[in-house]
């Protein structure tokens, strides 16, 4: 059992350069073909042993936690083609243990970490499970019970791991080229220095109690969501004391009948997504491992430490752009992006080159029918959103994407990728109607929010 991070920025680059040294000497690749409709795609791999390649990921990443376990959180979320089709599965599942097995510190070095925010353990809680009942990124959480009864989760920093972030993040040479092998254009450097900037705020846990508090409020009494509070007087720099959510996993959703699965979908859609264009913030770790199913049937969602603000004037140019999408206004679709500066108008991509690209990406918001989400139908449109490769989009890969979009983009396309794991079915477009035009909700959920929001005046 590992007591400490590594956290020198040689040590933990050299773990990354074998971890990438060795993919390639495995074969390791990736080569995504578009046939047909955009959601269509089809993996394509050389590659003698899919479990190696993926036990070797969870070993190097979990054990060095930090930004390069989160690396590999997210990588575990989708269907990217790493490995043959037939042992897909087993393969996103093993990457699943860095979401919720990941490789545990011990607890005396954990208590030490506590016991320097807080003080002798007994002066605070009453009870304290010494087994930890999730392990992310940057720490560990455990359950426990405070002096005056009431039952709390404590997420604790890993001994080390702000040290051992700061060295990831100087190392952005070698996570561009673990992401080239997947994910190509993901590797730009200004996307790599949004990503740099969110999950260095990960370490700052007291902006994360004020988020979470502020969070919590927003949806205290709502009839179907539930977020934890922030208990504040018990946070420290290393230390985040919230309410307990009881509840059950993402993966016991999965085995849910569909029409629940598809409740819960919906309000997955509703927090991640409506949230960004009704109160123009929004939580940018849309995982599996940070939704739960509360044992009163509400879906709860924990982690706030990639959560993001955005300027009221670049969500409305997200949302005008959808809009011209939606209704095929290809040219002014394309004079929107020339004006933003994400096309330039010299690079030869035509109006309805856009147009096509935004239905591929994000056209599961636009197209007005039940769409089924599947995680090959998330992980297409993820995969061609960054790295358009298919012939019809070739000249998209000029597309430059401003950053104050790039963590947007991300929730975005990560929800899906969620909801795709979940293979939940709904009419997405008549619940983005809500933010696309202002229009009332046509759901019974969207009601009784609507009819929850005006009862709080």
């Amino acid at each position: 059992m590992a007591s400490r991070v590594p956290k020198g920025r040689l040590v933990r680059g050299g773990q990354l350069g074998r971890l990438a040294a060795g993919q390639a000497a495995r074969g390791v690749g990736t080569r995504l073909a578009m046939i047909g409709q955009p959601e269509q795609a089809r993996r394509v791999l050389a590659e003698r042993s899919a479990m190696q390649a993926a036990q070797q990921l969870v070993t190097i990443l979990g054990g060095m936690k930090g930004a390069a376990m989160k690396l590999g959180q997210m990588l575990s979320v989708l269907d990217v083609d790493l490995v043959p089709e037939e042992h897909r599965e087993l393969f996103r599942d093993k990457l699943a243990e860095l979401r919720s097995r990941a490789p545990v510190v011990s607890f005396a070095a954990m208590r030490a970490v506590i016991e320097d925010d807080l003080g002798p353990l007994a002066r605070t809680f009453a009870d304290f499970e010494e087994t930890p009942v999730a392990a992310a990124s940057i720490g560990q959480v455990y359950r426990a019970t405070l002096r005056d009864g009431r039952t709390v989760a404590v997420k604790v920093k890993y001994p080390g791991v702000d040290e051992a972030v700061h060295a990831d993040l100087r190392n952005l040479e070698f996570f561009s080229r673990m992401w080239r092998s997947a994910l190509p254009s993901a590797a730009d450097a200004g996307v790599l220095d949004a990503v740099a900037r969110n999950i260095g705020g990960e370490l700052d846990y007291a902006r994360e109690a004020l988020t979470q508090h502020r969070v919590a409020a927003r949806y205290r009494g709502h009839p179907f969501i539930t977020v934890p509070d922030a208990i504040e007087e018990y946070c420290g720099p290393h230390v985040l004391v919230t309410e307990f959510v009881e509840g059950t996993s993402f993966e016991h959703m999965r085995t849910l009948p569909d029409d629940e699965r598809d409740r819960i979908g919906e309000l997955i859609y509703r927090f991640y997504i409506n949230a960004l264009f009704t109160d123009h913030e929004f939580c940018g770790d849309p995982h599996p491992g940070n939704i739960l199913l509360a044992a009163d049937g509400r879906v709860g969602f924990v982690d706030f430490g990639l959560y993001s603000t955005m300027d009221p004037v670049h969500v409305e140019f997200e949302r005008t752009a959808l809009c011209a999408a939606g209704e095929h206004r290809a040219a002014d679709l394309y004079g929107q992006w020339v004006d933003r500066g994400i096309i330039d108008p010299g690079a030869g991509v035509s109006p309805q080159e856009c147009l096509d690209y935004v239905w591929a990406a994000a056209g599961w918001h636009l197209l007005d029918e039940q769409v089924a989400i599947t995680p090959e139908l998330a992980t297409g449109a993820l995969v061609l959103a960054v790295n358009p490769r298919s012939a019809e989009f070739r000249g998209m890969r000029r597309q430059l994407l401003p950053p104050e979009h790039v963590f947007s983009r991300r929730t975005d396309l990560f929800t899906f990728a969620a909801l795709g794991q979940l293979r939940t079915t709904a009419n997405w477009h008549r619940i983005a109607r809500e933010w696309l035009y202002d229009e009332p909700p046509t759901t019974e959920i969207g009601w009784a929010i609507a009819a929850w929001r005006d009862a709080r005046g």
